[in-house]
């Protein structure tokens, strides 16, 4: 059984608590075994997933990024977007990123809205979705 480590940034609870409960629920489907570890801000992230890197089989990165007025939002995405690709190859460990990057509030909230009705997908399931393919998938002799 495979372990999985969901690295949650809580800074907006709402949202990243949606996200959160959407991936669990596709790799409970799946048998995954789970833990959750919160984080402040999207910018621990990486760092969360380095410090367990050898703990665990896979991780999956949620939180939620809203552009300011400032070039912070560019900054901090590019970082963390960065650091979680740097980590996936340097480790060979997959990394699902559910990570909302949003114009703004409203954005954000459809990204992770629970109902299947919502026009845009929920990111977490999304992740956790690309990480169980991964694992199922994995590699195939041609």
């Amino acid at each position: 059984m495979k372990k999985i480590l969901i690295v949650n940034s809580n800074y907006y609870k709402s949202i990243s608590n949606n996200l959160v409960s959407c991936a669990k629920k596709d790799l409970k489907k799946e048998k995954f075994r789970i833990s959750i570890l919160d984080v402040p801000g999207v910018f621990e992230i990486p760092f969360a997933i380095k410090k367990n890197i050898k703990k665990f089989d896979g991780f999956i990165a949620l939180g939620c990024v809203i552009k300011g007025e400032t070039p912070h939002f560019d900054l901090i995405c590019s970082s963390t977007f960065n650091a979680i690709l740097t980590l996936t190859i340097n480790f060979n460990k997959p990394i699902g990123n559910g990570i909302i990057t949003a114009i703004n509030l409203k954005q954000a909230y459809q990204r992770s809205k629970k109902n299947l009705s919502s026009k845009k997908p929920n990111k977490g399931s999304e992740a956790a979705k690309a990480l169980i393919s991964i694992f199922k998938n994995g590699t195939k002799k041609i």
